[in-house]
């Protein structure tokens, strides 16, 4: 079966240092203390002191009633500037956070991914419009999530 590809890019406009959002973006283990919609994250191992090479396991569930989990093995850090990722799994792809200061810290993130699962790969040419929906109103969620977590003021989402 042909896997469904993805291409997202959010951005995320905060009053917020961008050494903090940062920080905050690259504790990926603390994401469920603050994100609603990360169920769980896990580390599986490895990493340097950056936490290049480090593996975690992710569990996230958007405003559907679906569950995905992926593996995300960290690739580079060029601290605060960016963050990449693999993914593999129920997705499989890459994550990259730029992370970019004036008088506002703008994130962008691009998550390019295909689905694995049988059931979502089937449903892609008439689920896409739901699957996109449902990964934008989670990362709407982070942004309102990172400013409480900040004491932040959002100024932007998309």
């Amino acid at each position: 079966m042909r896997r469904a590809a993805y291409r997202f890019l959010t951005t995320w406009v905060l009053d917020a240092p961008r050494e903090s959002v940062f920080d905050a973006v690259h504790e990926v283990e603390r994401w469920p203390d603050w994100w609603r919609g990360v169920e769980s994250v896990e580390r599986l191992g490895g990493g340097d002191g950056d936490g290049v090479g480090s593996v975690y396991r992710h569990r996230w569930r958007s405003v559907l009633p679906y569950t995905v989990r992926f593996d995300i093995e960290t690739t580079r850090v060029e601290r605060p500037l960016l963050l990449e990722g693999r993914a593999r799994g129920e997705l499989e792809g890459t994550g990259r956070w730029r992370f970019a200061a004036s008088d506002l810290t703008v994130v962008t993130y691009e998550w390019n991914v295909q689905t694995t699962r049988p059931w979502m790969n089937l449903l892609a040419p008439v689920g896409r419009p739901v699957f996109v929906w449902s990964h934008n109103a989670v990362m709407r969620r982070g942004a309102t999530c990172i400013a409480r977590r900040l004491g932040a003021t959002l100024v932007a989402a998309s």
